[in-house]
């Protein structure tokens, strides 16, 4: 390792553990290796700007970010959670599937894990606490748990930055996110039951069948979006960026027109908070792309692959490997700095060992997610804090069994592509 290479991790770790953002350490840490090494200042700047303003695909981030936020706005979530506690509320551990079930509908809306936390996730925390029947630590790790289903079922803002550094095709990653994202509803809600059974939760009021209807009918323009997006995608009709723009328009028609319930102030409102979700994203952007700059400059990635198809390890024990890395890097470290930075170093040992790019993808993905609510860190875990003030000692509490369950379904994943390829290679994916 070269001299360059120390001063830059060196600077990155003193610069990150007395507290400055990630996104600036990476940067400061960058020029001081360009510095060092005798290229022009300017190179940094240039690898920024260049990155983040020749990449159509990085248009889809702000447009799904706007999507998200005005879903959560008006009285689109409260007609989804109607919807939901008519369809589930009516099994022991209602309310905990209501959760669930809201974040697998809302996740395909909003592509962002924070988003549906903060959004529909307060709404239903509300519901919990006031039932009287689940504990405020409980609502909110639930909460938090089921949270992280939102990038995995498309759309997906973290799949769209993997395919950005992977060349990975966007449309076969949203779909291969489809079943995993129902394997972790569906395991999330197994442990809610198991949970509600063992401390006997009281039986949440129940909603007559014959109101399901109705509430289907009301939220029905609301569930069309997935169905519009994926149909956009593999149809042919949009790219996924353009259909990140029909989807922030469909949203904005929908709340605006539709159910009149976007006045100006608060579509105001929401694109200003939109464009500071994105420019703090983009800030990341910009910081990875300069970094990994200097990692293609040092030729790391190759010098790795070439290390490890030397050691003769197998892709399975590659792949735990990794997984291993990325889960206690997730404690320390936000989703979209390990896929921008980390994530990048082992695609061409993926190459070298025949994984699947797809299925590395989905996987890094889910469990980039599972470090959103990962102690100390878990960046989801402080969101239900700052917007419910549940105390975080709480929902650290109880978020354990359910952070097990998605350990549990992030190694399925692992040991069996066949989930996570399945729907793809039936659209025609040769991977």
């Amino acid at each position: 390792m070269s001299v360059e290479v120390l001063l830059l991790v060196g600077t990155l770790f003193l610069l990150a553990g007395i507290g400055m953002p990630i996104a600036y350490a990476i940067i400061v840490a960058s020029m001081a290796y360009v510095a060092a090494s005798g290229q022009s200042i300017g190179i940094v700047g240039k690898n920024l700007v260049d990155g983040i303003y020749q990449s159509f695909l990085l248009l889809a981030v702000p447009l799904f970010i706007v999507a998200a936020n005005i879903m959560n706005a008006g009285t689109i979530s409260d007609r989804l959670l109607r919807f939901c506690v008519t369809a589930v509320g009516r099994f022991r551990g209602g309310l905990g599937h209501v959760n669930v079930v809201a974040s697998l509908i809302f996740s395909g809306m909003s592509g962002s894990a924070v988003a549906d936390a903060a959004g529909i996730g307060k709404v239903v925390i509300e519901m919990m606490t006031k039932s009287g029947h689940y504990t405020r630590g409980y609502a909110a790790a639930i909460t938090a748990a089921s949270a992280t289903i939102g990038p995995i079922i498309p759309p997906s803002i973290p799949m769209v930055l993997y395919a950005l550094v992977s060349n990975a095709s966007i449309g076969y990653l949203f779909l291969g996110g489809i079943l995993p994202g129902l394997l972790m509803g569906a395991v999330l809600m197994a442990m809610n039951y198991t949970i509600a059974v063992r401390r006997n939760f009281a039986m949440d009021e129940v909603v007559p069948l014959s109101e399901l209807p109705r509430h289907a009918l009301n939220a029905f323009p609301a569930l069309l979006m997935p169905a519009i997006l994926l149909y956009g995608i593999y149809g042919g009709v949009t790219t996924p960026t353009e259909a990140a723009a029909v989807a922030a328009a469909y949203a904005l028609i929908l709340a605006g027109v539709f159910y009149r319930a976007l006045s100006a102030r608060a579509l105001y409102r929401i694109l200003v908070e939109s464009a500071r979700s994105s420019a703090a994203v983009g800030i990341v952007i910009g910081g990875a792309l300069i970094l990994n700059y200097v990692v293609a400059s040092e030729n790391i990635p190759s010098r790795m692959a070439a290390l490890l198809v030397g050691l003769d390890i197998a892709p399975v024990a590659f792949l735990l490997s990794v997984n291993v890395l990325i889960l206690v890097l997730g404690c320390l470290l936000d989703a979209t700095t390990i896929i921008l930075v980390i994530i990048p170093l082992f695609l061409p040992t993926c190459r070298e060992l025949g994984i699947d790019l797809v299925h590395f993808g989905v996987v890094a993905v889910v469990n980039c997610m599972i470090g959103l609510i990962t102690p100390p860190y878990g960046i989801l875990l402080f969101v239900i804090n700052a917007v419910t003030k549940i105390p975080l000692a709480e929902i650290i509490r109880e978020i354990w069994p359910f952070l097990a369950v998605l350990v549990l379904a992030l190694l399925v994943l692992i040991l069996a592509p066949g989930v996570t390829l399945w729907l793809p290679r039936l659209f025609g994916y040769q991977g």
